[in-house]
């Protein structure tokens, strides 16, 4: 790591410990010189032709670096602005996933257009006060050309609002025409993503991270019976386990025939065959609730999550502890 990246690194470490201190607290927002730009400048409208973005965390996974971007998308439709695309940390993720294809990059605005880049304080999406701060700031900035960046995780509880544009995206981008499925179209095929890897240190060390994610391996024996009761089809059902680990850790699916076991899977081909399902399990993890936004299979998630559903018949939601049937969904 160079002096530069270890300072910038610092700086955000500092940064992220005075906003978990004051966050809460009135003096937050005047923390940010975007709060005294709004009074001092005070316009009556929004400028269309400025930009909104949220930047995907660095040093986070995939998941969690699109709720941060599916969050920049959603805001920049509520505050009636354009968007800006920031790209993931890995540029493979970037072509993967065609999020950025036609739009704009933040850094592009800055270079080339002329415009400035100024942060927004964290909001809660569902506080009046705290919205209506937003909507003055960026009405303050009516007369300039201005980028306006979220604060880093900025929130946006229920992802699937923009969950058509999502699809559009992903199923136009140039990557699909390099997707190579496994899977036997002449099958019904089922992919089970069962979250284990870093939350397994967190549930033996009773961390509540570990223990929020954690889903036994019963949980999804028991969904996996419940779906072959439901749902009726004439072709063979094939079911495809995603995970880390090794066989031995999943003992109690060695009752379900045609399975096959993609442990430690390229994380590029998991996500691919997660959206391509016809049937997706998903786990308590963003790894497979963005896929299951984006698949036109059948999905069946966690009721308890902290992310929304959309209400539509191709989702189905189940509890973890009680006895639970499909069918009356």
């Amino acid at each position: 790591m160079t002096t530069f990246e270890l300072i910038n690194k610092l700086c955000h470490r500092i940064r992220s410990i005075i906003i978990n201190l004051t966050r809460n607290k009135a003096i937050y927002p005047k923390l940010y010189k975007t709060y005294w730009h709004s009074k001092f400048y005070k316009n009556g409208f929004v400028n269309k032709s400025n930009y909104f973005n949220a930047i995907p965390n660095p040093g986070a996974g995939i998941g969690h670096q699109m709720a941060n971007w599916i969050a920049g998308y959603w805001f920049a439709k509520q505050f009636e602005l354009q968007f800006a695309h920031s790209p993931f940390s890995n540029q493979k993720w970037d072509e993967f996933l065609g999020f950025g294809e036609n739009e704009i990059s933040v850094s592009e605005l800055i270079t080339s257009k002329g415009y400035q880049k100024v942060k927004l304080p964290l909001f809660n999406e569902f506080n009046i006060k705290e919205v209506a701060l937003i909507k003055k700031i960026i009405s303050s900035y009516a007369n300039k050309k201005v980028v306006f960046v979220c604060e880093q995780d900025q929130s946006y509880k229920d992802q699937f609002g923009v969950m058509d544009d999502l699809k559009r995206k992903f199923y136009g981008a140039k990557a699909r025409k390099n997707d190579k499925l496994f899977y036997n179209p002449s099958n019904y095929n089922i992919a089970v993503h069962v979250r284990r890897g870093d939350i397994v240190a967190m549930k033996e060390k009773n961390q509540s991270n570990g223990n929020i994610r954690w889903l036994d391996n019963n949980y999804y024996v028991n969904v996996l019976n419940e779906a072959h009761n439901y749902f009726k089809t004439e072709k063979p059902i094939a079911i495809y386990l995603f995970s880390q680990g090794k066989k031995k850790d999943f003992r109690e699916f060695e009752q379900f025939k045609n399975l096959t076991f993609c442990l430690d899977e390229n994380p590029f081909n998991t996500f691919l065959h997660l959206v391509k399902a016809d049937m997706l399990i998903t786990s308590r993890s963003s790894f497979s609730y963005k896929p299951a936004l984006i698949s036109e299979g059948v999905k069946i998630c966690p009721r308890e999550f902290w992310h929304g559903y959309p209400k539509n018949s191709d989702f189905h939601l189940v509890e973890e502890f009680e006895k639970f049937e499909l069918s009356k969904l």
